[in-house]
């Protein structure tokens, strides 16, 4: 197939705009290739990842909260021979000597439900930067699948334009001999000089276009600008290994779309926030050792060495504001799970769209594929009789031009086609 013969000069042809391009190896890229690489590198993705990291440190963080708390001090007074007396003992003084001391101190949580209630609360926000993570590589991969095959789409679009205006370059060439015979009008050859023309403007817009869409490719993956790429792939193999109808027929479960894990997620967190103001209603309890080493004693001391003990925290009345706050805790999770139940529908219809679309696309394209082949053997036998004589070259002019719309339209239909079984990839979280 032409195609395949001349994708590897096309890509190469658009891709040695910059001299620094020709000293970097070429990166050769299949679709897999593609979105793996934009899950490794797309900075969208690492960032995620970041937060992912971060919110398990925050969960560390808040379950340390709760384990031993050790601390050490260490003090040093100094009186500077101050001395004190006694109203009742005349004469009687006591000298202040220096004073150190070094003290431990180890406390422990006992109970408290707002810690109880905190970890959970940090477990949940772990597990919504996780699906926020794998929300984001779903998008990527569904951008780069989409970038993908927009440049192959490109490089086809680039090449059917570069076969015509060669055929039309060849016949324009034997209309010249045809004139110059006087078996042809000049007329002739000028309506064929304009129609060279407007392929060759086409054919310029369509080397840019196949630019452009590397570039947003290489954005999507998170390459440097100026790497050489080339797309292994090509549009006959993604289409024969695309399960168009299966996509079509595949149930949706609400419960794996990653949209809805998110705001399930939410919707646990402003349940655990009601537990958290309910409880403030509960007691905290701690409990605490202190040891007291004097470095330096004063000459009167009855501060024992070791203290342990017990702090009780009761909550008694508040004037109503912990009922407050739970009572705005609560409307919250009204918020949450209106807004659940709201996406839910929102999902139920977006499928029924997406599979409209996808089913309206598959038989478009098998339209359009029909078509595009009625319309080449049209131009081919309107060029034979026009090289015998039989058919004016407003004939061909027309009959070219009827071809080239058949291919437009085809290649559109595909793109159609692709766009819609991504979506639908998309939705049932399987791209």
């Amino acid at each position: 197939m032409w195609f395949k013969n001349r994708i590897l000069f096309l890509v190469a042809l658009a891709f040695t705009a910059c001299s620094a391009s020709y000293a970097q190896e070429t990166l050769n890229l299949s679709l897999e290739d593609a979105r793996q690489y934009a899950v490794e590198h797309n900075r969208n993705i690492v960032n995620a990842g970041l937060a992912v990291s971060e919110a398990g440190e925050r969960l560390r963080e808040t379950i340390a909260q709760g384990l031993p708390q050790v601390n050490a001090a260490v003090d040093y007074n100094n009186f500077f021979g101050s001395t004190a007396t006694l109203g009742a003992m005349p004469g009687f003084e006591i000298e202040f000597n220096p004073t150190s001391n070094l003290q431990l101190s180890v406390g422990q949580m006992i109970f408290s439900g707002s810690y109880i209630v905190g970890v959970r609360t940090a477990r949940l926000f772990k597990e919504v930067t996780e699906t926020t993570r794998e929300r984001t590589g779903l998008e990527i991969r569904a951008q780069v699948t989409q970038a993908y095959y927009l440049a192959l789409i490109s490089h086809q679009s680039a090449l059917l334009v570069e076969a015509n205006l060669d055929n039309v370059k060849a016949i324009q060439e034997q209309t010249r001999a045809m004139v110059l015979a006087g078996v042809a009008e000049e007329v002739d050859y000028d309506q064929l000089t304009v129609q060279v023309n407007m392929l060759e403007n086409a054919f310029r817009a369509a080397g840019r276009q196949v630019e452009l869409s590397h570039n947003m490719l290489r954005l999507q993956m998170g390459l440097d600008a100026d790497v050489p790429v080339t797309l292994t792939d090509d549009l006959d193999g993604i289409v024969s290994r695309s399960d168009f109808g299966g996509s079509l027929l595949a149930p949706f479960n609400i419960s794996e779309n990653i949209d809805y894990q998110l705001v399930d997620l939410q919707t646990s967190i402003a349940e655990q926030q009601v537990d958290m103001a309910r409880a403030e209603y509960l007691p905290t309890i701690t409990g605490f050792y202190n040891f007291t080493e004097k470095l330096l004693k004063p000459e009167f001391d009855i501060t024992p060495n070791h203290v342990i003990g017990f702090n009780v925290s009761i909550p008694i009345f508040s004037s109503g504001v912990r009922q407050s706050r739970v009572r705005q805790a609560r409307i919250n999770l009204d918020i949450a799970e209106n807004q659940k139940a709201l996406l839910s529908e929102q999902l139920s219809i977006q499928e029924k769209q997406l599979r409209f679309n996808l089913n309206n696309a598959i038989e478009q394209y098998d339209s359009q594929k029909a078509n595009v082949e009625v319309s080449r053997r049209v131009y081919q036998n309107i060029t034979n009789k026009y090289r015998q004589g039989m058919a004016s070259s407003l004939d061909l002019t027309t009959a070219n031009n009827n071809y080239l719309q058949a291919e437009n339209s085809y290649i559109s239909a595909l793109m159609q086609l692709l766009e819609a079984h991504i979506a639908m990839e998309k939705l049932l979280n399987e791209i």
